[in-house]
């Protein structure tokens, strides 16, 4: 496998319907809300677990064959679930307290980096891939649902309990990404290892069948690879905006609005002496403005 030796930046853009894209546990579970600008935020760590999970459950990364996802839930005892799970140094243990056996074997680490707790210290690997909080694009209100429950608060009580839950209608969410060549080296993050990425961000997320999740949908994802290392544009995200809708709160699907990636073309323009490839996936329910520029490459994900 060839070590990646290019900078890269890349935009991945989803879209939630009546769903809860990331709780709050310290907020009774509510989606996570900027209360000064009305933004939606999705955490990085939020985004990496959807990540995971597809390369465990779609990829085979899932200790066999020589493949596996480091950062995962694991029964201390599989006969007896109320051992509990693997800890930090327990699942190091599975590697032989070995972190070059780690970094061969589990995708996750080369491409997340990661604190591989050892029998006798410990080691940290920085990733070479890093995501910002996920945004949104728009302002979101967030609905609060109550219904009846299938049980009662107690035996023999005669009406079920309530349940209350918390949503977003719809929610247009942005992650910008850098894959960093520097921290590559050290992790051996491959150029198949971010083939397997960005598959799994685009169908990771339509594939996150949860009650909470169901309902998400990957719409946009733009690689940018750089020439020299070392060099990348930076803050795409802010670059993007939605225009042609009314009421921003009042957007409920990609047919109510256009993504606009004139500010992305521009940037990319100036700095195009830099740039080796661009590359991109749309959703066809999106509707972009202006076209897409002659030169970008579709995505084979």
């Amino acid at each position: 496998m060839s070590i990646v030796t290019k900078r890269s930046e890349i935009l991945f853009c989803y879209d939630v319907t009546d769903a809860n894209p990331n709780g709050d546990p310290m907020d009774e579970n509510k989606p996570r809300i900027d209360v000064e600008t009305k933004i939606n935020i999705v955490t990085d760590v939020r985004f990496k677990r959807t990540i995971r999970d597809y390369l465990y459950e779609y990829k085979g990364y899932n200790g066999q064959n020589g493949k596996d996802v480091f950062v995962r839930e694991i029964l201390l005892d599989d006969s007896n679930p109320e051992k509990g799970i693997q800890d930090g140094k327990t699942r190091a243990k599975d590697y032989n307290n070995d972190s070059e056996n780690v970094l061969k074997e589990c995708i996750d680490i080369r491409l997340f980096g990661g604190v591989i707790p050892l029998d006798k210290d410990s080691i940290t690997f920085t990733g070479p891939v890093q995501f910002k909080m996920g945004r949104s694009l728009h302002k979101v209100e967030i609905k609060h649902i109550k219904g009846t429950g299938a049980f009662a608060a107690k035996l023999g009580s005669k009406q079920a309990t309530f349940r209350e839950e918390y949503i977003l209608p719809y929610s247009f969410i942005c992650f910008h990404g850098i894959i960093n060549e520097a921290a590559a080296k050290y992790t051996k993050l491959a150029e198949e290892d971010i083939s397997e990425l960005l598959e799994a961000m685009w169908n990771g997320t339509k594939n996150l069948i949860s009650r909470s999740k169901f309902g998400q949908m990957p719409r946009f994802l733009l690689k940018v690879t750089y020439k020299e290392p070392g060099f990348f544009i930076g803050d795409l995200d802010k670059k993007l905006k939605l225009t042609d809708f009314e009421n921003e709160f009042a957007i409920r699907s990609p047919k109510d609005f256009k993504l606009d990636i004139s500010g992305i073309i521009n940037v990319i323009e100036e700095n195009k002496n830099h740039i080796e490839k661009i590359e991109y996936k749309i959703d066809e329910s999106l509707k972009i403005t202006p076209e897409i520029p002659q030169g970008w490459e579709i995505l084979k994900i």
